[in-house]
């Protein structure tokens, strides 16, 4: 971030680094071994933090991510398999969820943590459907009741433990890596108390294959505080008491794709940008992105979407790729 070196392909030497697991070599220290046995003794996403990750970073500012996640407004992993290009993968993504969670004409449908309320406007306009979101940042809420002006969608800033009514669907996308592994239990029986009987939930997130319960240090200060990535493991104990799972859907690759795809729009849009973010936000911030991209090109990160129900889908559920 202080320009002490560079790289031509931050991408490709994160890829390398992690493909080849030369993260594993760095020497256990105090500050990191602190940090593990913290993450396992305290509650960081604890009701008082509740907003922190908004402030951080969802409100760095609309004009940012309007420029960088183009006309979707989507800040999660698109579904490439046929498209061009990210509007259409974003698209194909949006639709992607809507055809999982079997959405009809009248049905209702919660979205925690909406974002910019781009997948409701979506299952709003092509479904027929009415939504509720909930999303923790404020700019976030300000420009989803924008977008969603005229369409019977209610954007709410709101803590996901504070939901109360019951809808027909539910789904939660890049969410639930801020939930922390202590709370995940109570996030699924929330979701399950707020689903209809007979109701299905796509839980949509990144994923990890060990059980770390914190982030990276430097994602930790710099990107996304108190997040962690959930692991399969960490994900069936939560779901064990409520839910039934009825599909698990790996298209993890895809990220690579979308990430890049974020970072050319971020340093074309640079000059646009530049006037309300310095050289230092500048190089964090590729180097946010690109760390990213290497991530999931090395496989060591996932994106999951499961399809869960509260006593199993009469007849069986039939999977949608």
């Amino acid at each position: 971030m202080d320009g002490w070196w560079d790289c031509d392909q931050l991408d490709e030497l994160f890829f390398r680094v992690l493909r080849n697991g030369l993260d594993k070599k760095v020497k256990w220290n105090w500050p990191l071994l602190w940090r593990t046995v913290a993450s396992r003794i305290f509650n960081r996403q604890t009701r008082s933090r509740t907003f922190t990750i908004g402030e951080k970073h969802y409100d760095i500012g609309n004009d940012l991510f309007e420029l960088m996640l183009g006309k979707s407004m989507a800040y999660s992993c698109g579904y490439w398999p046929h498209a061009k290009n990210l509007d259409e993968a974003q698209e194909a993504k949006f639709d992607l969820i809507c055809r999982k969670l079997g959405l009809k004409r009248g049905m209702t449908l919660l979205d925690i943590g909406c974002g910019w309320g781009t997948l409701m406007r979506h299952a709003v306009r092509k479904y027929d459907v009415t939504a509720v979101g909930i999303t923790v940042s404020k700019k976030q809420a300000e420009l989803a009741r924008g977008l969603c002006k005229g369409l019977p969608v209610d954007i709410r800033l709101q803590d996901y433990r504070d939901l109360k009514e019951k809808f027909d669907r539910v789904v939660s996308v890049g969410m639930f890596e801020h939930v922390g592994y202590k709370n995940y239990q109570t996030y699924m029986r929330v979701v399950h108390q707020c689903l209809k009987d007979g109701g299905l939930f796509l839980l949509h997130t990144i994923g990890s294959h060990r059980a770390k319960g914190v982030n990276d240090p430097w994602v930790d200060k710099y990107i996304f505080p108190n997040g962690s990535f959930p692991s399969i493991a960490l994900i069936a104990d939560a779901i064990e008491p409520s839910f039934v799972m009825e599909d698990w859907h790996n298209f993890g690759a895809d990220y690579d794709r979308t990430l890049l795809a974020w970072h050319e729009n971020f340093t074309k849009s640079w000059s646009l940008l530049k006037g309300a973010y310095d050289e230092k936000f500048y190089r964090m911030w590729r180097y946010y992105l690109l760390m990213f991209a290497g991530l999931f090109r090395s496989r060591r990160a996932q994106l999951w979407q499961i399809v869960l129900s509260k006593k199993g889908v009469f007849g069986g559920y039939q999977s949608i790729r």
